[in-house]
């Protein structure tokens, strides 16, 4: 299967690309979608069921990657080549320290939850997922998900005390 699997997507790539470039507008943008989607298709390739159309299949990963990447754009911020601002090339040894002891101390408090809580936060806020992929991945309800996350957060903030 392996073989005719990796035929058939590679012949779907223009199609891929074309539906990237319509989605995203962008022929760099578009080609790490498509890259993203071979990626997630070979690591998830024993899920697909041959009876199904593969190119419906991919079109939902190339989706579900473009929607993933837009939430991060959203919440990332802005960001600035660092030869557009030679100043921001410096380091700052106090906020290194001040950053490498507030991980230090997440890093304890994560290791510190229930496992069943550490796992949604690993998936979500490290491993980046959607909470829909984190409820695939855990068999789990989306809901329960995010009560999990809502929990680890709290037992995190109180354990470093933030509030």
């Amino acid at each position: 299967m392996s073989d005719k699997f990796t035929e058939d997507l590679i012949a779907l790539l223009p199609n891929l690309r074309r539906f990237a470039l319509s989605l995203c507008r962008r022929a760099d943008v578009a080609d790490d979608l498509v890259q993203i989607t071979a990626e997630r298709a070979f690591a998830a390739k024993d899920r697909f069921d041959p009876a199904t159309r593969l190119d419906a299949w991919l079109f939902r990963i190339l989706r579900n990657a473009w929607i993933d990447q837009t939430r991060r754009t959203k919440t990332q911020g802005t960001t600035v080549d660092i030869d557009d601002a030679p100043d921001a090339a410096t380091v700052d040894g106090r906020k290194v320290t001040e950053t490498s002891l507030m991980l230090t101390a997440a890093e304890k408090a994560m290791a510190e939850l229930p496992e069943d809580q550490r796992e949604v936060m690993l998936l979500i806020c490290v491993e980046e997922l959607s909470y829909k992929e984190a409820a695939e991945v855990l068999g789990i309800p989306i809901g329960t998900i995010m009560s999990r996350l809502a929990r680890a957060r709290l037992a995190i903030s109180e354990k470093m005390g933030i509030k």
